[in-house]
């Protein structure tokens, strides 16, 4: 891909966002599309984001799973921006037509009071930079259809990265802890539906540590010359099936002593 080709995916998925109106796979309108080629279009969506007056406030780690990595035929996770607009409050309700397919997953979110970055980042690095750490839901979209109607292929994970890691909405629960006053591994959440349990697992499905997590995002960033900076929300990846949200849907995550994230879509 070209840099004009950078250019115009990126123009069309801000252009999905503000429309609703899905895009095509990218990775059929290029078959040569790489990684590389889609963290450039994400980086293209975020300086057309900075121009028009939006805010970093942090960063989301996508597929750590075993499971979800296997699905997309890689072995190695994502990542995505997170902007001030994403933002929702605990308790929140979304209103109607805010986004297109939304879906949420229950995540452990890292706040840094310090900055971080580097190739050799460690885990204990991670751990002396974090303010706290949260019970989080993170609300999925997607402005790629999930399957192309007429061949029936499925988005691949260039069109996942392209799409900003398929991120659009963080919620923070009201608890706040000390990284160290939690073994992260052990921590869980049952995730409801309107009172229906939908999904349930522990924070050892995100790489067998979600601290490890946020030292990978760290390696990664430095590849591209970029830090984690203080005050930043880092989504340290799912350990559930994101779970459908349709219009009415009441979403509650119990994560048990770590605290509740709940979340309800008009």
């Amino acid at each position: 891909m070209t840099p004009g080709d950078h250019a115009r995916a990126a123009t069309d998925l801000l252009n999905a966002e503000a429309t609703g109106q899905q895009i095509g796979l990218l990775s059929l309108r290029h078959p040569e599309m790489g990684m590389d080629d889609a963290y450039a279009v994400q980086n293209a969506i975020l300086e057309a984001k900075l121009a028009a007056g939006s805010r970093v406030i942090g960063w989301k780690i996508g597929l750590t799973s075993k499971a979800m990595q296997s699905a997309l035929n890689i072995d190695i996770p994502d990542s995505g921006i997170l902007f001030d607009d994403m933002l929702f409050a605990h308790g929140a309700t979304v209103p109607n037509g805010r986004f297109i397919q939304p879906r949420v997953e229950a995540e452990i979110a890292f706040v840094m009071k310090s900055a971080i970055g580097g190739a050799d980042v460690t885990r204990d690095d991670v751990l002396a930079a974090t303010d706290y750490v949260a019970p989080t839901l993170e609300i999925l979209d997607t402005r790629i259809q999930r399957t192309d109607p007429a061949t029936g292929k499925a988005r691949t994970v260039v069109d996942t990265i392209s799409d900003n890691a398929a991120n659009a909405g963080v919620v923070l629960g009201d608890m706040r802890h000390s990284p160290d006053t939690f073994d992260l591994r052990w921590v869980g959440a049952i995730t409801s539906r309107n009172g229906v349990v939908e999904e349930t697992g522990l924070g050892a499905g995100v790489l067998n540590d979600p601290v490890q997590s946020v030292v990978w995002l760290a390696r990664r960033m430095a590849q591209y010359g970029q830090s984690i900076a203080p005050g930043q929300i880092i989504l340290s990846g799912s350990f559930i099936r994101p779970v459908e949200c349709p219009s009415g849907a009441h979403i509650d995550a119990d994560f048990g002593s770590f605290g509740t994230v709940t979340l309800r879509f008009d």
